[in-house]
Parts: C-alpha cells; sequence; structure tokens
C-alpha cells in the first residue's frame, strides 16, 4: 500500500468508476478488489467494499459507502492536456458518459466527481502573469471546455 492514497467515496459504484478511469486516462488501471466480509452500514456481506486504482500515476481507493456523502467540487482531479484532441477526449469521455459540463473546463463525471480539464497553453499562461496572464484568464471565463484556439488568440492580444 502506498503512504499516501485519495480515498473517493462511492455509492455502491465504485468498481464501474474505477474501470471507466482506467478505460480513459493514460497510466491509469485497476488493482485489486476487496470484498465485505459481512454486512455493513452501506451494503452487504461479499458485496466490493473497496477497489484500489490509479488515475494517471495517482493512486486511490474507491470506497462503498453508500449514499451517506456526496462529491463535492472541493476535491478535483486536474487532468493537463497537451493539444485540443486530448481535450475534447478527456471532457468528452467524461460528459457523454452521463457527467455534466460545467465552465472554464470544469466537468462531473456521472458519479459527481469534478474534473478540470486543463491545456498546459492556459497554466503556461497563467504562470507567464501580467498582460498575458490576464488574457488567457478572461478568454477561459468565457468558456465551458477550453478551447486551445480562443486561448492562444488572447494571449497574442
Amino acid at each position: 500500500m502506498n503512504k499516501n492514497t485519495i480515498c473517493l467515496w462511492y455509492n455502491n459504484d465504485a468498481e464501474d468508476a474505477a474501470n471507466f478511469y482506467a478505460k480513459t486516462f493514460p497510466d491509469s488501471s485497476v488493482g485489486k478488489v476487496f470484498h465485505a466480509p459481512s454486512d455493513y452500514p452501506g451494503g452487504k456481506a461479499g458485496d466490493v467494499l473497496t477497489i484500489e486504482f490509479t488515475v494517471c500515476g495517482v493512486p486511490c481507493i474507491g470506497l462503498n459507502g453508500g449514499d451517506s456523502f456526496k462529491h463535492s467540487e472541493a476535491f478535483s482531479f486536474q487532468i493537463a492536456t497537451d493539444s485540443q484532441e486530448e481535450t475534447d477526449r478527456y471532457w468528452n469521455a467524461i460528459v457523454d458518459n452521463g457527467g455534466t459540463a460545467s465552465v472554464c473546463g470544469w466537468c462531473k463525471d456521472k458519479w459527481g466527481l469534478s474534473w478540470q480539464i486543463t491545456p498546459h497553453v492556459l497554466t503556461d499562461a497563467n504562470a507567464k502573469g501580467g498582460d498575458i496572464a490576464k488574457r488567457a484568464f478572461e478568454a477561459m471565463l468565457e468558456m465551458d471546455k477550453i478551447d486551445i484556439a480562443k486561448i492562444e488568440a488572447a494571449i497574442r492580444g
């Protein structure tokens, strides 16, 4: 077990989520599945209790804890992208699989987990500061999914 692992709470569908992440994102996989040894508040003996998985190299555990807790925007995965094609692929995979679009590169998957699909061109512009960062930031505020061509146009002024 890793020294630090993100534990994400699901309403009895952690295995579905882990499989979706593994097929959608690079350097992602599903690991061990643990079944409940007895009944528990969120399920029955033999149900999948936890599942180990990795998302873009980040170790996670999905816990099937029932419907007591929900995901919120206070936690999100930020996925850095190199191209519009890559941005579109991840965004569309999440939104088209029962998720919802939001603003400024944010979307939620069908399990309620928030994702930021963020092209490097945007984070690089923000890191430069000054007018470049301001123009890129203001362009981003007008977007749902990030449009790299529009960010690049804003950077050029």
